[in-house]
């Protein structure tokens, strides 16, 4: 089965963590999401999250995925963590998919990940960062070779089954989104 990962910290973009872990489910990938310690999330808007596990316990797992949700302040908790950062330079060696949404590119960007890739990310959220290698668009959603990106709050139904579709293939995120009813 496939397996996704979607670290959470305090600060996060409650839209963007329970949409992305919702579709996944629906599409029958099993996601865990992890806390940077073992106590509940609260998010950006005070919506209380309960991670299903501590970070440490999972740190030395492979993931088909990790999925980066955004907001601030947790986009920089996630980019603070060296155990995350640690996962993300493993996963990106290995050549597994990497995802961030809104500030989450952040965290991406401070392992060098995003060197020679093109991304997109919530407007102002990579500004001030030395990424001469990289290509920033306003574009929704970003897809290059594994690492995608996407804008923020109003995108994440849209990411969601884009990762679904690069995870499961079309026909799962069809069938997903017809259960939508957008």
């Amino acid at each position: 089965m496939t397996q996704v990962l979607v670290p959470l910290a305090n600060g996060c973009e409650e839209l963007e963590a329970i949409t992305i872990t919702d579709l996944l489910v629906r599409a029958g990938i099993n996601v865990t999401t992890a806390g940077l310690d073992d106590q509940p999330i609260t998010a950006s808007r005070g919506t209380r999250i309960i991670p299903d596990i501590d970070i440490q316990q999972v740190v030395d797992n492979n993931y088909d995925m990790i999925v980066l949700p955004g907001g601030l302040p947790g986009a920089d908790h996630l980019r603070d963590d060296k155990r995350i950062q640690q996962l993300l330079i493993r996963h990106s060696q290995n050549n597994k998919f990497l995802a961030a949404i809104c500030a989450a590119p952040r965290a991406l960007a401070s392992t060098g990940i995003l060197d020679g890739k093109t991304v997109t990310c919530y407007p102002g959220a990579l500004n001030n960062l030395s990424l001469n290698q990289t290509n920033i668009t306003d574009s929704a959603i970003e897809v290059d070779g594994k690492i995608i990106t996407s804008r923020g709050p109003g995108t994440a139904m849209d990411f969601a089954l884009m990762l679904i579709e690069l995870l499961a293939g079309k026909a799962k995120r069809d069938e997903v989104n017809s259960q939508l009813v957008r």
